[in-house]
């Protein structure tokens, strides 16, 4: 058995529930920080020695392609998966099977920001010879109807699972985060070239046949990036450092990251705060704990409140609190 698993990197997702923002980009693509969300699940896979990847493409597959290229650049060998029709996260799979050549995987979401002891989660699963482990993140007791729940014995085994149970009759805060590691068995499960779904579909037939089914109780961040606000609080939770993530550039005051030149007027802009190459802030002192893209603009008359800018756009005279500004569009969080 190899000592890292490979993993696949689930991008083929239409990002509907993000749209106006993924209407022209890739769900993946969404920057946190001003880098894609997928390039930090990459560099969270290569921390942990999981360095052959694939990706499956369909919504606006060719912009994660001419990013990524081979993964040579990002420290990891990747191939990718075009689907002419989406075929869901265990058919996505099944259609790259080859590629695992017969050993256990890694499947993770290019739209999720996680902050995971992967390394943890594989020893983990070889330890109770899983066939598949699935790790869960402890959310809210208020927020256990906004996700898929999962109802564990006391060694791990899975027992059951919840579909956004309200808070009264959920019996477990555990959430499904969409990472798995899976032994190639499980794909047996899974029709060759139909659409089929892990959570849905394949997990519910490893319950009824009683297979070896764990959780791994992930301790680390994680953000399920499926609407706007949860987009923006990524962004909000990366620059207040609870992401596990940092940006990339200089730290030129004390929480304050440039990525190369940018015209910011004396005392614009209060930190923390993430500033693109080449962005311009000319609104003084009203301009708090920004992200703002490459090649922004933000005029003088401008009022920006934890604000996520996307590279290249010029913000309007405006006052905004928790918006985000991609092009062509404000979208308020």
């Amino acid at each position: 058995m190899a000592s890292h698993p490979k993993g696949m990197i689930l991008a083929a997702g239409g990002g509907t529930r993000l749209y106006p923002l993924t209407f022209a980009t890739a769900k993946p693509m969404v920057p946190v920080l001003n880098r894609p969300v997928m390039a930090h699940i990459v560099a969270l896979l290569r921390r942990h020695g999981v360095t052959h990847l694939i990706a499956n493409l369909h919504h606006h597959g060719e912009q994660i392609a001419s990013y990524f290229g081979d993964g040579s650049q990002f420290g990891v060998s990747l191939e990718y998966s075009r689907e002419e029709q989406i075929l869901g996260t265990a058919g996505g799979a099944r259609n790259v099977a080859s590629f695992f050549g017969g050993e256990s995987f890694l499947v993770i979401g290019g739209d999720d920001l996680a902050d995971f002891d992967l390394t943890s989660m594989t020893a983990f699963h070889r330890e109770r010879s899983a066939l598949a482990t699935i790790a869960v993140s402890q959310v809210d007791p208020g927020r256990v109807s906004q996700f898929g729940i999962v109802v564990t014995e006391d060694d791990g085994r899975i027992k059951s699972f919840e579909e956004k149970p309200q808070a009264n009759e959920a019996k477990s805060r555990l959430a499904n985060t969409g990472v798995y590691i899976l032994e190639p068995e499980v794909l047996d499960l899974v029709p060759a070239g139909e659409f089929f779904d892990f959570g849905k579909q394949v997990f519910p037939l490893l319950l009824e046949r009683g297979a070896p089914f764990f959780a791994w109780v992930a301790a680390g961040y994680w953000k399920d990036i499926g609407n706007p606000q949860e987009y923006l609080e990524a962004n909000v939770d990366s620059l207040d450092g609870r992401a596990g993530i940092t940006a990339e550039g200089e730290e030129i005051a004390p929480g304050v990251w440039r990525d190369g030149a940018a015209e910011i007027v004396s005392g614009a802009v209060e930190g923390p705060a993430v500033l693109g190459a080449g962005c311009r802030v000319e609104s003084a002192g009203h301009v708090r704990r920004p992200v703002i893209g490459a090649g922004a603009r933000i005029p003088g008359r401008a009022r920006l409140d934890e604000c996520v800018v996307w590279d290249g756009v010029d913000v309007p005279e405006m006052a905004a609190r928790r918006a985000i500004f991609a092009p062509g569009c404000v979208v308020w969080a």
